[in-house]
């Protein structure tokens, strides 16, 4: 059994995200909250929501008890990306890539 939540157009570059979702991977989600809240980075506060959100599916949808959870998948994949323009020097534009990011969370019950 396994409890779902997701995050679509998260208006964050993959790579931001990426690198915090290394750090929660395959840790219990007691223990992933306190990670999240510890991290200063832009992303940390994106997965607190979304990690609650997983935990609350877990417990309502599918009866599952909170002290056994734990971040069993979590991956990022690319959103779309907006295309910008950036007036530069002598007439000149330059291109600035908006990214957005599509976020997973699975939590699964320790055995």
């Amino acid at each position: 059994m396994e409890a779902k939540a997701y995050l679509r157009y998260a208006r964050i570059s993959p790579r931001k995200v990426q690198i915090v979702l290394d750090l929660i991977r395959n840790q219990s989600a007691d223990k992933a909250m306190a990670i999240l809240q510890h991290t200063p980075k832009a992303a940390s506060e994106l997965l607190v929501k979304l990690l609650k959100s997983a935990i609350a599916n877990a417990e309502n949808n599918h009866n599952m008890d909170k002290n056994n959870l734990y971040v069993a998948e979590c991956f990022v994949c690319p959103g779309p990306i907006m295309k910008r323009i950036r007036p530069r020097a002598q007439g000149r534009a330059f291109r600035v890539l908006k990214r957005s990011s599509h976020i997973t969370l699975v939590l699964k019950e320790k055995e």
